[in-house]
């Protein structure tokens, strides 16, 4: 597993792009708008009026005591990614429970940064995507800023 994180969400077409990386490549996932918006709302810890879907998730979790442990990207086919949500919680009784759930990237994605969870590629994945460092670069240098730079 790579380690990763968002560099930054910004505007496109009818969605958003979610680049993802670290210092030795950067990959996009595209989004739809409204958890493109989500994910740029928990990078700047943005304050809602209303609890979003995601919000009522992670407080439905908490109630529940569970928390998202890590988000892994695991496959990618036809352009399409797939993701893991991996969420451990404990019952009354204090015994542990790992539950692994299948997620759209996006969501898993927008609930980890929430909860500060740390998000991986697997190599697989790491090895298929094209690097976009140098149009992350371009877009930095040109003074186009992003919702929630890394």
């Amino acid at each position: 597993m790579i380690s990763v994180e968002i560099r930054t969400v910004l505007p496109f077409n009818s969605g958003r792009a979610v680049f993802i990386g670290n210092e030795e490549k950067v990959f996009v996932i595209y989004v739809d708008e409204s958890v493109g918006a989500a994910i740029a709302m928990f990078l700047n810890d943005t304050p809602k009026e209303r609890p979003l879907t995601h919000d009522l998730i992670g407080h439905l979790m908490t109630a529940l005591g569970a928390k998202v442990e890590r988000v892994i990207i695991n496959d990618l086919k036809s352009e399409t990614y797939f993701a893991r949500l991996i969420i451990s919680a404990e019952n009354e009784l204090f015994e542990k429970k790992i539950v692994e759930l299948d997620g759209r990237p996006s969501d898993c994605i927008a609930l980890a940064i929430q909860q500060k969870a740390p998000i991986y590629v697997s190599r697989d994945v790491w090895d298929e995507v094209e690097d976009r460092s140098d149009v992350l670069r371009h877009l930095e240098e040109n003074g186009r800023q992003g919702e929630g730079e890394a």
